[in-house]
């Protein structure tokens, strides 16, 4: 059973998730400058709703946008692509698991990230590879 102190804040794990993404081996990094990164207890109502998810513990991040494999010139003057990390799932999933805190964030954070650049599910997993 692990033994911890007081949980990580949205700053800490804001932070781990920003190395994750400086990580990132080009031309990944370079592409993600405009998107918006942050760190929320959970998801909202309106976003579990959407999603169909009950549980807000089921939900550890999200990508919000448009995927750049998608994008036309339409999509000009658009809000900006945000990635959301949600802080308690994560740590409830990592309190329960063999992974490091900053494994589970860089994880997340990649998933994410993937549906920024329109990736499969093998080619997230080749780029969380690339992170750690």
């Amino acid at each position: 059973m692990r033994r911890f102190g007081n949980p990580p804040s949205a700053d800490e794990m804001e932070a781990i998730a920003r190395r994750a993404m400086q990580a990132l081996p080009e031309p990944f990094a370079g592409h993600l400058g405009d998107v918006v990164l942050s760190v929320e207890d959970f998801a909202d109502d309106e976003t579990l709703d959407a999603m169909g998810i009950e549980d807000p513990f089921d939900l550890t991040g999200i990508y919000e946008g448009i995927p750049l494999t998608e994008r036309s010139v339409e999509h000009s003057g658009t809000l900006p692509d945000r990635v959301r990390l949600f802080r308690r799932p994560i740590i409830d999933e990592w309190a329960a698991g063999e992974d490091s805190l900053e494994h589970l964030i860089a994880h997340v954070l990649v998933h994410e990230v993937g549906h920024h650049f329109g990736l499969s599910d093998e080619d997230m997993h080749a780029l969380e590879e690339a992170v750690q």
